[in-house]
């Protein structure tokens, strides 16, 4: 933790805080930044490595496995997004010098948590008589459902996780949370080459395998954060596990009001690339592979503005909670600039290199992956020409929520996703016949839409009265 807090238990203090230059919040952004970059990227890896894994089982399973994982994205990153308000209502209450606030936001995200993993588990489970009214393939989806009757239980951790994740977050603990993703991600990569294949004595359960490693990984990386923050000596004087079980209804409240717009942003996002997935299904199996491996590299690269955006919201947060127009600003376009012009590097690498880097999910040597291969490499072009809006955008959308502005973002988003980017990509894909070209195309006119919208949303911040105090 870079800065400490010394008003007493429950008070607000309104201690002026010098303006601090443009040089400065590089750095206080960068090192704020860099670990939650390391450790989304950690935490894309859980899942790149059981597609890796399912890849070298053949297209079929990678195929099954994207149709499990692409059913369960939309609601846990639904679920991430409301228990994810935590984090920019802890960050103006550290900015407000509000410490008893922390210790009841955290208390019931965690409450929150809980109950969305209540809510969520029984739908998730009925991914077989879904997909099969969507009519995907029969030996595909159940498949998928062998992986998703194991791996909805982690909804519970995972979730629990994002609330102390915020925490940390708020408080510039992130080299914590970068240990145990990275712990996370050698646990992951470790039960999944035992189960999926049977090495060394261990049963072959190829996607159960890597279903029960994806449970065990949440649940190991729950508890270690759990421990870290009611044992640090800096964290635990906020006592988060303090009367667990007493009811705050006004916290539980506001972390819905501010967290479920979030969440119905991403899932309009996921819910887009979800919908994208089921076209690609109907397209055929070598598609929604290829489709799975330029989504896992667009993902990758996706890492790195989405942990500059969430240090984007801590950093605007607690300028906004602390009264400061002036380092709201320069919180916001810091990490913009930072996460668009890591994007435009990540944009050359896919247009240059990408069939080497298709290589590395598929053998292009066996003949029976070639057109999957192919078809890859095409997908990568066009997800490198929209990474730079789709770098552009979270930033924007978590700077906004560092403001706690949601409502209005989340409309824009369902809009650009849903009334642009899908009837775009069915289009182009299944009604003009450019199959899956036409669909990538079409994601990238939503992210282009959404990323100019909540980018002019920011820079019209003060004529919007978005730096009222709440």
């Amino acid at each position: 933790m870079n800065e400490q807090v010394t008003a007493a238990p429950g008070a607000a203090d309104t201690t002026f805080v010098p303006p601090i230059s443009w040089a400065q919040e590089l750095r206080a952004t960068f090192t704020l930044a860099w670990p939650l970059v390391i450790a989304q990227l950690a935490q894309n890896l859980l899942h790149t490595t059981d597609v890796i894994l399912l890849g070298w089982l053949g297209p079929v399973f990678l195929a099954s496995g994207t149709l499990a994982t692409t059913f369960l994205m939309p609601f846990l990153v639904a679920g991430v997004g409301i228990v994810g308000a935590v984090a920019p209502l802890v960050a103006q209450a550290r900015g407000a010098r509000d410490i008893k606030a922390v210790r009841r936001i955290v208390r019931q995200g965690c409450w929150a948590a809980i109950a969305l993993s209540i809510l969520l588990v029984p739908i998730v489970l009925q991914i077989k008589p879904i997909y099969l009214a969507l009519g995907q393939d029969p030996t595909a989806t159940a498949r998928a459902e062998e992986f998703m009757q194991i791996a909805a239980w982690s909804l519970f951790p995972a979730l629990g996780i994002i609330a102390f994740r915020s925490l940390l977050s708020a408080f510039d603990a992130t080299r914590a949370i970068l240990v145990i993703t990275v712990i996370g991600v050698l646990l992951n990569a470790a039960i999944a080459y035992l189960l999926i294949f049977g090495n060394f004595g261990f049963p072959r359960l190829e996607l159960r395998g890597a279903a029960i490693a994806t449970l065990v990984t949440n649940i190991v990386m729950f508890v270690m954060m759990v421990v870290y923050v009611v044992r640090h000596r800096r964290l635990k004087r906020f006592h988060v596990l303090l009367r667990f079980w007493s009811p705050d209804w006004p916290r539980f409240r506001e972390i819905f009001a501010v967290g479920l717009p979030i969440g119905l942003t991403v899932l309009a996002e996921v819910g887009m690339f979800t919908a994208a997935a089921i076209l690609m299904g109907r397209l055929g199996t070598d598609e929604l592979a290829a489709h799975a491996i330029a989504l896992q590299c667009a993902s990758l690269a996706f890492m790195v503005p989405l942990g500059l955006g969430i240090a984007a919201t801590v950093r605007v947060g607690t300028a906004f909670g602390r009264n400061d127009p002036e380092g709201v600003r320069k919180a916001g376009w810091t990490a913009f600039a930072l996460g668009t012009g890591f994007m435009a590097l990540s944009c050359a690498i896919f247009l240059g290199a990408g069939p080497s880097v298709v290589a590395l999910f598929l053998d292009p040597h066996i003949e029976a992956n070639a057109n999957a291969v192919a078809l890859a490499a095409t997908f990568l072009v066009i997800a490198g020409v929209f990474q730079l809006v789709d770098g552009a955008q979270v930033v924007a959308a978590h700077a906004l929520r560092g403001l706690s502005d949601t409502k209005v973002p989340m409309l824009l988003a369902i809009l650009g996703y849903w009334i642009v980017g899908l009837p775009v990509a069915y289009f182009l894909g299944l009604v003009i016949g450019w199959r899956g070209v036409g669909i990538w195309i079409g994601l990238a006119a939503g992210l282009a839409f959404v990323a100019v919208v909540l980018v002019i949303r920011f820079a019209m911040r003060e004529r919007l009265g978005l730096l009222r105090p709440r």
